[in-house]
């Protein structure tokens, strides 16, 4: 999962996830939002065909947000890894 960097902050963060969809972003703001130190989470889609979805994060006072992102991000992935049919 390709990330670019738009904007950070001590307590923001404003990324772009290359070829992500709704479906993967969905879960990770429904994560991100759940936590504590989250302040605010939310994706913005963009126009389909020519914009790359972004993600923000605003975090409360001492909590890094790129920190926390690949915190949850390995959290996600684990809790797939251990899926069995």
């Amino acid at each position: 999962m390709p990330v670019k960097v738009l904007a950070k902050s001590d307590s923001e963060l404003r990324v772009r996830f290359i070829g992500e969809t709704h479906t993967s972003l969905q879960v990770l703001r429904e994560r991100l939002n759940n936590e504590k130190g989250v302040d605010y989470a939310n994706y913005f889609p963009g126009h389909p065909d020519l914009d790359e979805p972004e993600f923000f994060i605003r975090t409360n006072k001492g909590v890094n947000p790129a920190d926390l992102l690949k915190k949850l991000i390995g959290d996600i992935k684990g809790d797939f890894s251990e899926t069995k049919l």
